[in-house]
Parts: structure tokens; C-alpha cells; sequence
């Protein structure tokens, strides 16, 4: 939970969240009854030529953005709302990791709601490549 109230500018500590597991993307298209094979099947992939290795499912890289904000805030009641651009495919193996920093603060009854730029990137924080991007809102 965080310590004291950021204001605009402040950068919130980045959240890894790990290499993306193919057999978990398996797991997730089987759950969500996804029946687009990309996210299995490496011969699909690469007969539409994206590459050869499955694609993640784009609601688990908008979940990985929620969860470093959820985690940042200080919990789910916390976490506002989240907009995004989807900006390359995310594939299994790939390492993630959420950055984001505070663009406005305005006081509201309740606290304080903060508006959040937020990415999430591919390979290192310094030098990897931006997959998403967009704004959220959190209640500090």
C-alpha cells in the first residue's frame, strides 16, 4: 500500500509482471470458451503471419495493467476505471512489466482521484516496447 499521496508527475513504482506463459494463454482461451486459435496453436500464428509463438489474449494484458493499479492504490475498491490502445500483440514468452505516472490529482469527497498514464512494456523498462498504452483513474 502506498506510504503517502502522490501528486502530478509522480511515477509509481513499476509492477513485473513476468514472462507470459503459453500454456496459462491455453488455460485462459479454454475458460473465456475463446475459440480463436491464436492463442494455441503456433501454426495459426504463423499461417496469418504474426510471428511463431501464441498471442496473449488482450483482456489478460488489460488485467496485468488493472493488477499493478489494484496493487499500487492500495486495493480493488480503489481502482477507478482504465482505457487503453492496443499497440502490438503480446506473445508467450515475452517479459512485462506496468509503468505509470500521475497526470492530474483532483479532491473529491472521498479522497483523492488520481488520473494515471499507464503502459505496458515489452523487455526492459528503459528500452523495451510499448504494447499498450492509455489512462487510468485510482482513488488515492
Amino acid at each position: 500500500m502506498r506510504q503517502n499521496k502522490p501528486s502530478v508527475g509522480f511515477e509509481f513504482p513499476p509492477y513485473v509482471v513476468g514472462t507470459v506463459d503459453a500454456e496459462k494463454m491455453k488455460t485462459m482461451a479454454a475458460l473465456l470458451q475463446d475459440p480463436n486459435p491464436i492463442h494455441w496453436d503456433v501454426e495459426a500464428v504463423n499461417s496469418l503471419g504474426l510471428g511463431s509463438r501464441p498471442i496473449n489474449q488482450g483482456p489478460n494484458n488489460m488485467a496485468y495493467v488493472a493488477n499493478a493499479l489494484i496493487s499500487w492504490s492500495g486495493g480493488i475498491s480503489n481502482f477507478r476505471g482504465l482505457k487503453v490502445r492496443f499497440l502490438d500483440n503480446v506473445y508467450a514468452g515475452d517479459h512485462l512489466t506496468v509503468i505509470g505516472s500521475v497526470t492530474d490529482v483532483d479532491h473529491v469527497d472521498d479522497g483523492d482521484l488520481a488520473t494515471c498514464e499507464v503502459q505496458l512494456v515489452r523487455g526492459t523498462v528503459d528500452s523495451g516496447d510499448i504494447v499498450m498504452a492509455g489512462q487510468a483513474v485510482v482513488l488515492l
